[in-house]
């Protein structure tokens, strides 16, 4: 199965649209292609317990879990608000990415 583009990349400030952590704002750390996920710092965080290893003692650890890339939404540069994501060349040649709310950027 071919992979589809996502409009959402590692390093975006990213609104969370769904769920519990609804509202919350976070940075996308890493993008899953294959499962369509995304994930984001402080959201949807679960403790997990791990055995001490040769390398890192053990106990409970807070770890960020993937969300679906559906469930969030880019951060709009000018106004702060959930916004989608359109393309647009440049007279450059260069294609980039653009807020469908104010028109600005992205990066």
């Amino acid at each position: 199965m071919a992979q589809t583009k996502m409009k959402i990349k590692k390093g975006d400030q990213v609104v969370v649209l769904t769920g519990k952590d609804k509202g919350a704002k976070g940075e996308v750390l890493k993008v899953i292609t294959a499962s369509r996920r995304v994930l984001v710092q402080g959201v949807n965080v679960a403790t997990k317990h791990s055995k001490p290893t040769q390398f890192s003692a053990g106990g409970i650890v807070k770890q960020e879990l993937p969300v679906h890339v559906s469930n969030v939404a880019l951060v709009d540069p000018k106004s702060g608000a959930a916004t989608r994501v359109g393309y647009k060349v440049l007279k450059d040649g260069k294609k980039v990415r653009v807020a469908k709310k104010s028109g600005e950027t992205f990066e």
